[in-house]
Formats: structure tokens, sequence, C-alpha cells
């Protein structure tokens, strides 16, 4: 087991999940809480990289951040250095490509929220803010729990974006799907046995852990 790719898989993983629920959860509020062509175009746009191969997105960000383009200079003047092949870059590669893992199954519970209660919250002097502070997120407390662990798993398992964009820097930007790949490449079966094996039980036990979580809620409900 590569120790130093496990180390920066987790540190990716957790850093993705902050940041992304913090975009997450504005943006999922606004899209479930009306209809149109704009919010229909951002929804679409958000689903994109479940769709998208991963090489692709990735290809597009490590252009983008670049010096061909005017962004990728203006990042590179202000940080000194290009964010593809670094770990600020593979932290945002991750945010774009697990973005639906994180608003889908918020806007989902959203909508499942009963409307009538932020209108009865309101009339009696609750500001926007407060109701869903107060009504909106603790009714879609399950959604956000289920937002943070598919997006945290989702992020262990990246290969695509990770190497387009990352490359293979022992330290900085090698993870453990790319650690498993320069294992299959070297023919060191034993040591990818083990890696896949640690991949392949912690999806299991996360997808367990949200299945049971649900079942039991509906059962409590029912």
């Amino acid at each position: 087991m590569d120790s130093q790719a496990l180390w920066l898989t987790l540190r990716l993983a957790l850093t993705t999940t902050a940041l992304l629920l913090a975009i997450a959860l504005p943006l999922a509020w606004w899209i479930a809480s009306g209809a149109g062509a704009i919010r229909a175009l951002t929804q679409a746009v958000v689903a994109l990289p479940l769709v998208l191969p991963p090489t692709v997105l990735g290809f597009y960000l490590l252009v983008a951040l670049g010096p061909l383009t005017a962004p990728g200079r203006l990042i590179i003047r202000i940080l000194g250095h290009p964010l593809a092949f670094s770990f600020s870059g593979l932290v945002l590669g991750s945010m774009l490509y697990s973005l639906p893992f994180a608003v889908q199954p918020l806007v989902a519970g959203f909508r499942a929220i009963d409307p009538a209660l932020g209108e009865v919250a309101s009339t009696l002097g609750a500001s926007p803010l407060r109701i869903f502070r107060t009504i909106t997120l603790p009714l879609a407390k399950s959604s956000l729990i289920a937002a943070a662990v598919l997006t945290f798993t989702h992020t262990v398992g990246e290969f695509g974006v990770v190497l387009m964009l990352g490359g293979n820097i022992p330290g900085a930007t090698r993870t453990l799907s790319i650690a498993l790949y320069d294992q299959v490449q070297d023919f060191n079966y034993a040591a990818a046995n083990r890696t896949a094996g640690v991949l392949l039980v912690f999806s299991l036990l996360t997808l367990i852990a949200i299945y049971w979580r649900g079942a039991s809620r509906r059962s409590l409900l029912g």
C-alpha cells in the first residue's frame, strides 16, 4: 500500500467535499426553489460530468489552467505557478467532476420539503436565510449527508481527471487510483490487489451505510 498516496487521496477527498458542499448548498437551494430555462440550463451543466468522459473534462481544465489561455496566464501571474500538476489544481478538477454528486441529492431533498412550511414561517416574519437555516436545512439533513458521502467517495475513486490534470507526482498529485494504475503497469499485481481491495471495501461500506440509513429512516417514518 502506498501510504503517501493514501493520505493524499484522503486529503483531496476531504478538501473537495468541504468546499463543494459550501457551493452546492446555495446552488441546490436556488435550483429547487423555482423553474425556468436558466435553472434547467444550470442543472444540465451541473449534471454534465455524469455523461462526460473524465479525460475530456481533465483535458479542457489542463488547457484552461495552462499558459495558453488568459485565465491560465492570470493564475500563473498571481500564484507564480500553474494550477495544473498541483494539489490545488486537483481540488478544482475534483470539485467540477464531483459537482453533480453534491448538488443532485440536495435538489431532491429540498424539493421534497412542503413549501407551505416556508410560507408559514415567512408570514411570521422569518427571513429567507432563517427559513433555510432553521427549516429547510434540518429537513434535508439526510440529503446533505448523502451528498457529502457520495462526493467524498467519488473523489477517492477519481482517475481520469486526476491523471490528466495532475499527472503522477508522488506526494503532490499521486492518488490511490493513480498508484493502482502504476502497480498494474509494473506488473506488481500483489500491491495492485491490496490497493484495489482498499478502494473496493471502502466504496462498498460507504454505499451500505447510505442505504442502511435510508432504510432505517423509512422504517421509522412508516
